[in-house]
């Protein structure tokens, strides 16, 4: 008998597969996108931000700097800390809340998990 390999392609919106393909291509990602959307005017170190979503500073750290590089955060130099926000780009932030509004989908939630753990960028955490 042969058995079939799951499948790994998904039915999941174009906009928001290369949302995920490219932005946020981790859970890290995921909960860090989710936590500044629920305290988009919150600015913190990565140590702080750490402790408020129970992950390790450093296994965070590369994380927020990607979402950064994505511009859906932005990262201010303060004294000897750097400090990161939800950006304030008006297009990024109408992503990050569309994005979040879909994930109350259970169905979209499933096609988005999928997408993260097959994807080929896919950083675990």
């Amino acid at each position: 008998m042969v058995q079939s390999q799951p499948s790994t392609s998904v039915d999941m919106p174009g906009q928001w597969q290369e949302f995920i393909e490219t932005k946020v291509n981790s859970f890290i990602k995921w909960d860090l996108i989710r936590f500044f959307h629920d305290n988009p005017h919150l600015q913190d170190t990565a140590e702080n931000i750490a402790a408020c979503i129970a992950r390790d500073k450093e296994a965070i750290l590369c994380h927020l700097d990607g979402l950064v590089e994505v511009d859906l955060l932005s990262a201010t130099k303060r004294k000897q800390a750097c400090v990161y926000q939800l950006t304030d780009h008006s297009e990024a932030r109408a992503l990050v809340r569309d994005f979040m509004a879909a994930c109350r989908d259970r169905d979209f939630r499933v096609k988005a998990i999928h997408c993260v753990i097959h994807n080929p960028r896919h950083k675990p955490g």
